[in-house]
């Protein structure tokens, strides 16, 4: 797999938006404030049925995943408990504490030897070369639901041999731009109106409520800023790309059980 494919790839139109919107914003530093909750519930045609009612909160405790399968698509409702993923991902408990939706942390892309981790707004994951896990929690159910619609209307359209994990990849980053850009929009249909009623009247009131619009501004820049740094990150580091080419690795791996002309990776090349 050539890198620069993969770097076009997921240098997607909707992360460019995005960046201009970090850029098109300064102010003084805030401390960064917690993703906005998303609306709605329930469960769109074809996708998966989410019941988060009575999740598991304890950080020791079995949370609650929808599982993707890579080779068909299928997905499906499994409860993990954080020993068992790290055991079987070979992660260190910082990388599955990061997805803890008890805790505020900013968006991070980490490639590791067996999986990605992902946290990129509301879309929090562990992808490897054969699944996605995508952290089941309350207040995300709704973008939950459509990561797990988009990635299986990817794999069933997929027309080219990208792999599974920069597929699944590519559909988070889209999943936290488009949750970026609908919370600009918010904040754009809500600062117009007030800065033309503070022209026509000045006031304490007015101020106070500009000087709180710009503090949403600042901290949404932030986040937007975060997300631009970490697909930045990724496509100036060849060594990075190659770290989330999980496949691959797996594919070498498989290699190595096998002589030369029974490697079911040659014979699929």
């Amino acid at each position: 797999m050539d890198h620069d494919h993969l770097k076009d790839r997921l240098l997607l139109p909707s992360s460019r938006a995005a960046a201009a919107t970090a850029a098109s914003a300064n102010g003084p530093h805030h401390r960064r404030a917690p993703p906005a909750a998303a609306g709605g519930a329930g469960a769109g045609a074809g996708g998966v049925s989410i019941d988060v009612n009575g999740l598991k909160r304890r950080g020791g405790g079995r949370r609650s995943w929808v599982r993707v399968d890579a080779a068909t698509g299928a997905a499906e409702a499994v409860e993990v408990a954080k020993p068992a993923l790290m055991r079987r991902l070979d992660l260190p408990a910082r990388d599955l504490r990061l997805l803890d939706p008890l805790f505020v942390y900013p968006s991070a892309i980490l490639g590791r030897e067996r999986a990605v981790v992902c946290n990129l707004e509301r879309v929090r994951c562990i992808i490897t070369a054969d699944e996605a896990l995508v952290l089941r929690e309350q207040d995300a159910e709704e973008a939950v639901r459509r990561y797990v619609d988009e990635l299986q209307r990817r794999l069933v359209d997929r027309a080219d041999d990208l792999p599974f994990e920069f597929i699944a990849l590519e559909v988070a980053l889209e999943a936290a731009c488009s949750f970026l850009d609908s919370q600009a929009i918010e904040l754009e249909a809500e600062a117009y109106p007030l800065l033309d009623e503070l022209t026509t009247k000045i006031s304490t009131l007015n101020l106070e409520r500009v000087r709180r619009l710009k503090s949403k501004l600042v901290a949404l820049t932030r986040r937007v800023q975060k997300v631009r740094d970490e697909i930045e990150q990724l496509m100036d580091d060849d060594g990075d790309m190659a770290e989330m080419y999980l496949t691959e690795k797996k594919c070498i791996s498989l290699s190595s059980s096998f002589t030369s002309f029974d490697s079911p990776c040659i014979s699929e090349a």
